[in-house]
């Protein structure tokens, strides 16, 4: 018998399931916030030399504003000004001639620089001038955020295994918190920089830790529902975002406001469970029946509360066999990443989650922070590849039961890399068809993100579920970490990061078709249930009669 068994009898998605879902919902609601905050914060505003020092000089005259720019600063061939020279000397024979003067020499802007602030009041690149030779840092803050997470998920997936879900929750809330807001104080881009690293890597538990919790508590037939109510934080967040940054145009009160839903995540912590099925799995009975029964009492199965209770004192009952069961094959033993490659299929299992990781978040966050690709508005381009995501979530609750996690992953992947393919042959001036092609394949990136992390959690055994979780979202971050890289490629050849990403996303849905297939599976406890020497039954026993049913019809048909 499994822990599902027990699930059962104490229903496997009653109110304490929907609690802890919608504990989690609070906490997740500010990730994707910190994950795309820097398509504003370190956003780079229309700017050109400053030129207020020199209003003084007499050579000016009774010039206006726009004559005093002119004879400046050099204008660029679409006719907008230089942003970061100027001319060594006024020329103002200019004013008397439509054409600009190429001979003329030009010095770089000594005096630094005057921004448009129509769009942004304040931002990275205006708080310390991160424009034209310095331009390349604000991408520099995306990738060191991201290495941040990258770590910060082998870090967290680790002590999760070892100390429980519950307490790294909390250290995640606290120092991202913490993190997050001291770096609204930095005095320089070094001290920023620093923070958001921490902040990244404090952050990234929320997500590992969190989704496992609310998978490891709900049976089989919640998986897939608890799996996209889950993921639609994430689609809230990316949806609020843009509405947020639109009504706060300054960095820091962003980042602060950004930020301040982890508050209510830190106070509603102390009423979030502890995975039963981890406290079973490393031995801790006693605290395993203490939330079962707080879960059956939630839940109104009063008479499954008392018969737990009496079970600790007999243990001949099913339930304590559950225990006993599980316990005598997980054992006290410590797990840590070296189990992810000792078994054969464990480690073709870690190689083959990790590309797909890698491929899904390289695609899905190279889309996302490729909002100025198009021609649409800066805040509606981005709700638009948020609010895509709504029927998104809705496509995969109906997908993963009609085909599958396996052909939902790898179909959605292959979508994408169509999508990507297509806008590198769509001319530039054609900026509707470009953004619908663009929206649709944030969908599709969408879809088959949402699809991976349920698949994920449900390939690796509890023993090391978040180990597992945790490198998988570890390769997952390098991938994004590298993306800011990619789209930099774009200065080379103006498609080239868009066939790199379209690439990227086909090989990860070609290895997806390697995976195991998992509906209608049980989670498996061990690493013995991975390599296939266990007693987990496949398919759920209703499910089992329906597809022997159709068999058999099919038999008689043919």
């Amino acid at each position: 018998m499994k822990f599902e068994d027990l699930l059962e009898e104490i229903d496997g998605f009653g109110r304490f399931q929907k609690m802890v879902l919608l504990l989690s919902f609070i906490g997740r609601l500010t990730l994707p916030c910190h994950f795309l905050l820097n398509n504003y914060i370190a956003s780079v505003p229309s700017h050109h030399c400053d030129i207020s020092a020199m209003d003084g000089e007499v050579f000016f005259g009774n010039l206006s504003r726009e004559q005093k720019l002119a004879v400046i600063i050099p204008r660029q061939e679409d006719g907008m000004l230089a942003s970061c020279q100027m001319f060594h000397e006024p020329q103002f024979h200019v004013l008397d001639a439509l054409s600009n003067f190429t001979n003329v020499p030009l010095v770089q802007c000594p005096s630094g620089w005057e921004y448009d602030n129509s769009t942004f009041l304040s931002t990275l690149a205006t708080e310390w001038d991160l424009v034209c030779e310095r331009r390349g840092m604000n991408k520099a803050v995306v990738t060191i955020f991201f290495i941040g997470v990258m770590i910060g998920a082998a870090v967290f997936g680790s002590l999760s295994d070892r100390y429980g879900r519950k307490p790294m929750l909390l250290v995640s809330y606290v120092f991202g918190m913490g993190f997050a807001l001291a770096s609204i104080f930095s005095s320089s881009f070094t001290m920023f920089a620093v923070l958001r690293f921490f902040t990244g890597l404090s952050i990234t538990g929320i997500i590992i830790v969190s989704s496992v919790l609310c998978m490891e508590w709900v049976d089989i037939r919640s998986r897939k529902l608890v799996g996209v109510v889950d993921s639609l934080s994430w689609t809230l967040g990316c949806m609020v975002l843009p509405g947020v940054a639109y009504g706060i145009r300054d960095w820091r009160w962003l980042t602060f406001t950004v930020t301040s839903p982890l508050a209510v995540a830190l106070i509603s912590w102390r009423w979030v469970p502890e995975s039963a099925r981890w406290l079973i799995a490393n031995g801790k009975v006693e605290k395993a029946q203490y939330y079962l029964k707080k879960c059956a009492a939630i839940n109104e199965r009063k008479t499954v509360s008392a018969s737990i209770k009496a079970e600790v004192r007999e243990r001949e009952r099913s339930c304590d066999a559950v225990l006993s069961t599980i316990i005598s094959e997980g054992g006290n033993r410590k797990y840590s990443y070296l189990d992810l490659a000792r078994t054969p299929r464990m480690r073709r299992l870690a190689l083959l989650t990790g590309a797909t990781w890698y491929g899904v978040a390289s695609t899905y966050y190279g889309i996302s922070f490729n909002i100025k690709g198009f021609e649409l508005d800066f805040y509606l381009n981005q709700f638009l590849y948020g609010a895509v995501e709504l029927p998104s979530k809705f496509l995969i609750y109906h997908l993963l039961d009609q085909i599958g996690r396996r052909k939902t992953e790898a179909g959605s992947l292959l979508l994408t890399s169509s999508c990507l393919l297509m806008n590198v042959f769509i001319p530039k001036d054609q900026w509707i068809v470009r953004s619908i092609i663009g929206v649709l394949g944030k969908g599709f990136a969408s879809i088959s993100f949402g699809t991976l992390v349920l698949y994920s959690s449900e390939l690796y055994p509890t023993v090391i579920r978040q180990n597992g979780m945790g490198y998988n979202s570890f390769m997952g971050r390098m991938g994004v970490a590298i993306v800011p890289l990619i789209l930099l490629l774009d200065d080379m050849w103006g498609q080239l990061s868009q066939v790199i990403l379209c690439a990227i996303a086909l090989f990860a849905g070609l290895i997806v078709c390697l995976l195991p297939e998992t509906q209608g599976r049980c989670l498996p406890e061990t690493l013995e249930d991975v390599e296939g020497t266990s007693n987990c039954q496949d398919v759920i026993p209703a499910e089992a009669e329906e597809k022997e049913e159709r068999e058999n019809v099919q038999m008689q048909m043919s």
